[in-house]
């Protein structure tokens, strides 16, 4: 069976998209070949013969299966995109000059009509950084757009402000309760011990450039143009500092918390199960540490919590079997959803550590209460015709923050032995 993928999408028409439907089927059926081939090489090692041919075969398929994971996920955030053609009907007549004045900027640098309206609307037309604010409408494809893409956005909680920083108080011990009788004397209780976490907005750029050609082919819808140009690279960003970002003119990441043992987990640090093994699962019974992992949360945050790897471990998890013979790893059921693993949501993350010695590179959490990002409200446009002539580079930037919010709510597997 050939397991190389097709380079070109098949073509959507009227609207529907047969092609992710195509993948997800060939994405299954590669599933079942792989679990087939990997049952042919257990089976040729217990018998202590070693298949060369066999381990080549079912890394080759587990390869096809990756090829075609991304592939479901490039088709579904082609569905999540918004239209942002001229057909779509605007209600409010001060988006709709705002559009049009934005419009006008971006095509020819006549920023009079935009400056009028930001001083209407008391906010400053040309700030300290440059630029001038996008409209509502291309805000919110922006941030529909890099909610598909980034996966920690997807699962984290987002929060839109309109200052610089964000404090939140959290209750890291709450109040002393008991049971008393109807006429028992109620003593005093001890007061509830709160930590203030700060999140400030750090500013995230783009630089996409454009010819005069297409600045002056009116049929070329603009706004589509910014978005896609610059929705990937503010989600590559920002998929690494919400994993890893030291926080230092960026959010900062989870993985760049402390980290305890989960038998010592104390309130600002994440709590790690070893495997045991430097960078490497145990020998024997490598999947019962994804267990404990799963274990050392709380039932309170197991409930809606998913497994955070990147592809690469995920190919080496693919192989694990449960005490009945059923794999661990599971395709998404749907066209549209996610793998899953011992029954909870997988969401691949490329910003994860590979297994390495003492790397954390498996993540387990409810993060939409474990992680924290704050999204300054509004994107701004600066236009430059002179920086790169004959190009016109367009600096676009937005604020962003990111940190963990409760300390408690994701947990980490350390590939060593303590």
């Amino acid at each position: 069976m050939d397991y190389e993928i097709a380079t070109t999408a098949p073509e959507t028409k009227a609207g529907f998209a047969p092609a992710d439907r195509d993948a997800h089927d060939e994405l299954l059926r590669a599933h079942e070949e792989f679990k087939s081939a990997n049952d042919e090489r257990l089976a040729a090692l217990e018998r202590r013969r070693g298949d060369v041919l066999l381990e080549e075969k079912v890394d080759r398929i587990s390869d096809a299966i990756d090829a075609r994971l991304k592939r479901i996920e490039d088709f579904a955030l082609k569905q999540a995109r918004p239209q942002l053609d001229g057909r779509r009907v605007e209600t409010i007549g001060a988006s709709r000059e705002h559009k049009s004045a934005f419009e006008a900027y971006i095509r020819s640098g006549d920023a009079s009509p935009l400056r009028q309206i930001e001083t209407k609307a008391l906010s400053v037309g040309s700030n300290p950084d440059g630029g001038y604010l996008v409209p509502e409408e291309l805000e919110r494809s922006i941030a529909a757009r890099l909610g598909a893409i980034s996966p920690i956005r997807s699962l984290a909680s987002v929060r839109q402000i309109s200052g610089s920083v964000y404090k939140k108080p959290f209750m890291t011990a709450g109040p002393a309760t008991g049971w008393v009788g109807e006429t028992a004397a109620r003593p005093q209780t001890s007061s509830p011990t709160l930590d203030a976490l700060s999140f400030p907005a750090m500013e995230l750029y783009a630089m996409p450039a454009a010819t005069a050609t297409l600045l002056d082919d009116a049929a070329v819808n603009l706004d589509d143009w910014l978005t896609g140009e610059i929705d990937t690279v503010f989600a590559e960003q920002e998929g690494a500092a919400f994993v890893s970002g030291d926080g230092i003119n960026k959010p900062k990441g989870f993985l760049a918390a402390p980290t305890v043992a989960n038998a010592a987990w104390s309130w600002g640090n994440l709590g790690f199960v070893a495997t045991g093994a430097a960078g490497a699962f145990p020998a024997s019974n490598p999947s019962d540490v994804l267990i404990d992992l799963m274990f050392a949360l709380k039932p309170g945050y197991r409930q809606n919590a998913s497994f955070v790897m990147n592809r690469r471990t995920q190919a080496a998890i693919r192989k694990f079997k449960d005490n009945n013979g059923v794999y661990l790893w599971q395709p998404p059921a749907t066209a549209s959803g996610r793998a899953s693993l011992i029954g909870f949501p997988l969401a691949d993350a490329e910003d994860m550590p590979d297994i390495a010695a003492n790397s954390l590179a498996i993540a387990f959490g409810d993060f939409r209460r474990g992680y924290l990002i704050v999204d300054r409200q509004g994107v701004r446009v600066l236009r430059d015709p002179y920086s790169a002539k004959p190009y016109v580079l367009f600096y676009t930037t937005k604020r962003v923050g990111g940190g963990v919010q409760d300390f408690d709510a994701i947990k980490v597997l350390k590939f060593g032995g303590s």
